[in-house]
């Protein structure tokens, strides 16, 4: 059992050396790892800031593009009620000419036929009076002469006219 046999003299050493080793360890070790530990954790404070930093950046950068986005819809309604109005506009004037072109059509086409039926009576007239002389000439079988015949002429289109006007 020489195993579990405690020795004095070997314990000392070993508390000596356990403490010698940490003596070192702590002088040239423990520094330099306090030193990491303390740089990674500045490195992880600072990118948590920068990604905080962002997030605020992006939640701004995103208000704004709702704003422009809204301003946006906003302008183009406007753009397109503008364009209807105009639309609406535009079809208004192009009835309105179309009526005033089918109007003035229609009276030009009233004026003509009331030329035409004008012209159409004269002749007539002037038809029925070459008639009527003649007819009349057959039945006393005898001639006129110019102005007697003019006369009559005269007096026949006056007496046409007042029955044409009743």
């Amino acid at each position: 059992m020489e195993i579990l046999k405690v020795e004095e003299g070997l314990i000392i050493w070993e508390i000596i050396a356990f403490f010698g080793l940490l003596l070192i360890l702590r002088r040239f070790a423990w520094g330099p790892l306090l030193g990491i530990l303390k740089e990674r954790e500045d490195n992880i404070r600072e990118s948590v800031e920068k990604a905080e930093q962002t997030r605020v950046e992006a939640a701004r950068l995103m208000g704004d593009y709702k704003k422009q986005l809204t301003k946006a819809r906003a302008e183009a309604q406007q753009i397109i009620e503008q364009g209807r109005k105009f639309g609406d506009t535009m079809k208004d004037e192009i009835v309105a000419k179309a009526r005033q072109e089918a109007e003035q059509v229609t009276t030009k086409a009233t004026e003509e036929i009331a030329r035409e039926k004008d012209a159409a009576v004269a002749e007539l007239q002037s038809k029925v009076a070459d008639l009527t002389i003649e007819a009349a000439a057959r039945v006393v079988n005898k001639s006129f002469d110019k102005q007697a015949h003019e006369k009559l002429i005269d007096q026949y289109l006056s007496e046409v006219g007042n029955l044409s006007d009743n």
